[in-house]
């Protein structure tokens, strides 16, 4: 049997009197993929950032290779060869790839200065190998969400770590960019690399992880060898229960001869939103599948008047709206769930409630002042209605698990009640129980006359909230498909791919 690589001993972990980890064991050995599951608020995040040093456990070892030893901050974990991607971004995208994935490594000349041709020699060379169309000297802001999850990796692999943490790593990825992945990942295996996965996409867990170890409100559940297990036991131990078929989709009774809620007339935004001309009806729920720089992202930003309209003309329940702005489309009934929720759908400083009550701040006023009460009841209202895990209402919003943070994004636009709801990726990094609630939530607003259009990489979400499919390529709509004549997730991704 290996000698575990790493291993992390009885480790528990409160924060203010709450118990978060207890007693949790676990450990991955020498070219292992090692799952770690749990659904949100479970642990997995604690736990990775005991190892990682950003959090110190209040009991238990860490040991690497047989030896106890001791982290207390990200350099002590990188000093003992471990490397974490997190689901966060920690990049800064000012500089570019080459300086993001060498920042305080750089190579420099023979003088000290920094030596930025070397630099981009040796990213070239590392994102070459991963298969990733990324230049070494691209500003990173001005890439798409995809590109920068990669470029963390990258940057990941640059340390040359022993023990390798991905958190989420393909949730911003297409399909052929998962196969690069997994197939490097194989290769980081062969040469002896320990890897914990972290994911809530199953297909992966049972494609790329050797064994899995499933945490549950801060307790370790089991580990097992994944090839001993199967996709139902797993659910069941991650939610502890069995798991319900949100997934499953039954044709839907909408008003499909209604006028519609959204119209878009030949609209373009730069090079990414081209002559676009779509509809939906009340009720109706349409799904918009792409590759990765298709344009879907940036087409619900510019219904939502983030990106400037160069041309068309949107209307909304028949009557054009000029968008100019986000306060433009929220005042024309439009909420957007963007596609990254930590940077551009919460404020993560601000409380649950702060960040809930913002769309309807004007409506929650008592003359010049905030109606506290008001907003107290609409925010205890809220995380009722969505079942958002928090101690309270004032609790910060960055202490609360990604599926909690999320539903708090569709809990501020719940509270606004628009007429059009634009979801972008809209369950990305939630575990598999805070999908099926999210889902509950779309169909219920679709079910309650709204206009939902769905932008997402994970094809089942889509073929089970959609009732059309709308492709798109180099930022023009290409196709249409009625829901009912998608058998198979194949054919979906056969369509995206142009086939």
């Amino acid at each position: 049997m290996n000698q575990p690589v790493l291993e992390m001993m009885n480790i528990s972990k409160a924060f203010n009197g709450i118990t978060v980890l207890d007693d949790v064991s676990f450990s991955v050995n020498k070219g292992e993929v090692h799952a770690l599951m749990g659904g949100n608020g479970a642990g997995k995040s604690t736990l990775m950032k005991i190892l990682t040093g950003v959090y110190s456990a209040d009991k238990g070892e860490i040991r690497i290779e047989g030896k106890p030893v001791t982290i207390h901050s990200y350099e002590d974990a990188r000093a003992n060869n471990i490397s974490m991607i997190f689901q966060e971004f920690s990049l800064i995208p000012t500089l570019t790839v080459a300086q993001n994935i060498f920042l305080t490594r750089e190579a420099k000349t023979a003088m000290g200065l920094l030596n930025d041709k070397d630099n981009k020699i040796r990213a070239a060379k590392l994102l070459s190998d991963l298969g990733v169309d990324i230049k070494p000297d691209d500003v990173v802001q001005n890439l798409g969400v995809g590109y920068w999850q990669m470029t963390e990796i990258a940057k990941a692999l640059s340390q040359e770590a022993k023990v390798l943490i991905m958190d989420e790593p393909t949730s911003s990825l297409t399909k052929t960019e998962t196969e690069v992945l997994f197939s490097f990942i194989e290769k980081l295996k062969a040469k002896g690399y320990a890897i914990i996965y972290i994911s809530h996409r199953m297909d992966e867990i049972f494609k790329i992880c050797d064994r899995i170890t499933i945490l549950r409100d801060g307790r370790k559940v089991t580990t097992e060898v994944i090839k001993e297990t199967n996709l139902e036991t797993v659910i069941q131990q991650i939610v502890g229960q069995s798991f319900n078929k949100a997934f499953e989709w039954v044709e839907r009774d909408y008003a499909k001869e209604a006028a519609p809620v959204l119209e878009m007339l030949g609209v373009s935004s730069g090079e990414r939103v081209r002559d676009v001309s779509l509809s939906i009806r009340p009720g109706e729920i349409v799904g918009i599948a792409g590759l990765m720089g298709s344009g879907r992202t940036e087409l619900l930003r510019t219904i939502f008047g983030i990106d400037p309209m160069d041309s068309g003309e949107i209307r909304i329940n028949g009557k054009r709206r000029s968008i100019r702005s986000a306060t433009d489309a929220i005042d024309a009934g439009i909420a957007l769930i963007p596609e990254d929720r930590r940077v551009q759908g919460l404020v993560l400083q601000h409380s649950v409630r702060d960040n809930m009550i913002l769309p309807i701040i004007r409506k929650l006023k008592r003359g010049p002042w905030l109606d506290d009460r008001k907003a107290n009841d609409v925010s205890k209202r809220m995380v009722e209605r969505l079942n958002i895990k928090t101690d309270n209402i004032f609790k910060t919003s960055n202490l609360l698990s990604g599926g909690n943070q999320q539903k708090i994004v569709l809990a501020k636009w719940l509270a606004n009640d628009p007429d059009v709801l634009l979801l972008d990726e809209p369950t990305i990094g939630v575990d598999i129980g805070a999908k099926t609630e999210i889902i509950d939530i779309v169909r219920e607003m679709a079910e309650n006359g709204k206009a939902v259009l769905v932008v997402s990489s994970e094809l089942p979400e889509l073929l089970a909230l959609s009732d059309r499919v709308l492709i798109m390529h180099e930022g023009r709509l290409i196709k249409e498909l009625r829901r009912q004549d998608i058998h198979t997730e194949e054919e979906l991704q056969y369509a995206i791919q142009g086939y």
